[in-house]
């Protein structure tokens, strides 16, 4: 059998078990839909990620979603507000907010009148998160696996043979917006109003790309040395606030020159934000708007328009407070527009915290932090709210990979499966009935966890199983000063249930679903038979 590199890895593990022999593990799925089991999943479409089958709780979204349409006379808007490197404990409803010196009132309102889920999945670092809500597939399949620095070169671009969801939904007459950080691409072709959306408003790269130019106590070897910052911004991601347009218009507009002008830029892109939803919410046709908050993102500033806003005072806590504040502000321009009842909203963050940047980084309760793929490094907060859709108070345990807000966007906007290729993969489920029933349930048996084009682990259930991980050489050094190791002479699996920080695997000694879990990672890695990963350059 021609197996690839990821197929062999995985083969190792199960012929350690002796599963080889079963011929339902070498199929795309395990799943006997007569048979009850473990993974309850059916593959509709050969290159989709197969889906556990709920045709009533669809059909019920389905009538729910005509009633609103009939009541508002268009499809629903969509407003995503995804905040960087963001840690799961962080917001108050997530066990954080005051009580760790940032309180999130605003956050907090969205989950008690929305629906909070318990095990919401990233990616482990920006670029891939951000391309893969936007594609609907996973990293290794578009090749941004990896945020892009400055003095990469990349060998193709990943996007020109992308389709986003951006265009998908410009095309379908909606008009798309992102404002905020976008770091998945900075050169002609790759910038977001080059890639589908409408309109972009905001700075390529990460906060702290920007802001090492002007600190000089924390980067004194930059900043005091002429010679070397007159080489680093020959290669430097740009540090203007940028305006673009679809077709290719792009104005600069003004730069930021000082830690002070980059502690006001999260209110610059709230304010404009807020002036679009009052604009956008006047036309006939939908919007969908991504807002991406620079902040959380080490290195932090304090706006100092605004004044202390956490009791903690520390620059990370006074950015939670921030992105609080203006997440408030947003929903209330949603309110003010009269728009509430007719907009999905989806608050998450990229991935967990940075904890290499401590102490100007979050808090998880998980094991490991951005740049692994335990946990605390891909575990975030994921908050649905529609007023009077998603019923407030929900909690769910159900599993979502944010690749899923693709799905659901596909659906809101009525844009048929059949308008994307048939020629690659598509990771997303669409998510939507679960989201919005009462008593709605994850269509999603698995996610998958890769690092790199490395296979990492996969969670099925409360079931996670490693077959390589990330391990830390000090303390929060879980990027600068960490190595990727094989797990050893067995796959590491945890009962996320009784141990959720992954300490002590329970294996085959104390669990009978070792193999099965095993079976759909190896069924994961099989489809990158027909369908292999692309080469950028990263």
């Amino acid at each position: 059998m021609n197996i690839n590199m990821e197929q062999q890895m995985v083969a190792k593990w199960l012929r350690g078990f002796g599963i080889l022999c079963v011929p339902a593990l070498w199929s795309v799925s395990i799943c006997n839909a007569d048979t009850p089991g473990l993974d309850r999943t059916v593959v509709s479409l050969e290159n989709h990620e197969a889906a556990i089958p709920l045709a009533t709780q669809d059909q019920a979204a389905e009538d729910k979603l005509a009633e609103i349409k009939a009541k508002h006379g268009k499809r629903p808007n969509i407003l995503w507000l995804v905040v960087d490197d963001m840690g799961y404990g962080d917001p108050g409803c997530y066990g954080g907010g005051a009580a760790i010196g940032a309180a999130t009132p605003n956050i907090d309102r969205l989950a008690s009148e929305g629906l909070r889920l318990t095990s919401c999945y990233s990616q482990q670092t920006c670029t891939p998160t951000r391309s893969a809500i936007l594609t609907g597939r996973l990293p290794v399949r578009t090749g941004l696996t990896r945020p892009i620095l400055a003095g990469d070169k990349l060998t193709r671009n990943p996007w020109e043979d992308e389709v986003s969801l951006p265009k998908l939904l410009s095309d379908a007459g909606y008009y798309t917006l992102l404002t905020g950080k976008w770091h998945v691409g900075e050169p002609v072709g790759m910038r977001p109003h080059d890639i589908g959306f409408d309109e972009y408003y905001g700075y390529y790269p990460a906060q702290k790309e920007i802001s090492q130019r002007f600190d000089e106590r924390r980067f004194p070897d930059l900043v005091n040395n002429p010679e070397r910052a007159r080489a680093f911004e020959a290669i430097a991601p740009d540090n203007h606030l940028t305006h673009g347009f679809k077709g290719g218009r792009t104005e600069k507009l003004k730069q930021i020159q000082s830690t002070e002008d980059m502690g006001r830029a999260e209110k610059v892109l709230a304010d404009f934000t807020i002036q679009r939803i009052k604009e956008l919410a006047k036309e006939d046709q939908p919007f969908f708007l991504e807002h991406c908050f620079m902040k959380v993102h080490c290195d932090n500033f304090p706006n100092p328009d605004l004044g202390p806003l956490s009791a903690a005072k520390y620059y990370y806590k006074e950015a939670v407070a921030e992105v609080d504040l203006h997440v408030g502000e947003i929903m209330a321009a949603l309110k003010e527009a009269d728009v509430l009842g007719n907009t999905f909203v989806f608050f998450t963050s990229d991935n967990g915290p940075q904890m290499d940047g401590w102490p100007d980084a979050g808090y998880t309760p998980f094991r490991g932090a951005k740049g692994t793929t335990f946990e605390g490094g891909v575990r975030v907060p994921g908050i649905a709210y529609w007023k009077g859709v998603v019923s407030g108070g929900r909690q769910s345990d159900g599993l979502f990979d944010l690749l899923d807000l693709f799905g659901v966007s596909l659906k809101l906007a009525e844009i048929p499966t059949s308008d994307l290729p048939v020629d690659r993969y598509y990771d997303y489920i669409d998510q939507t009935s679960f989201l919005l029933q009462d008593d709605g349930q994850s269509k999603r048996e698995a996610v998958y966890f890769w690092w790199g084009k490395e296979l990492m682990s996969c969670r099925m259930h409360e079931y996670k199983v490693h077959v390589k991980a990330v391990l830390p050489e000090s303390t929060h050094m879980h990027i600068d000063y960490s190595t990727l190791v094989d797990v050893g002479l067995a796959p590491w699996l945890f009962n996320l249930y009784i141990d959720p920080k992954e300490q002590l695997p329970v294996g085959h000694r104390r669990n009978a679903w070792l193999a099965t879990v095993l079976g759909k990672l190896k069924a994961h890695a099989t489809t990158f038979k027909k369908y292999p990963a692309k080469e950028v350059g990263l």
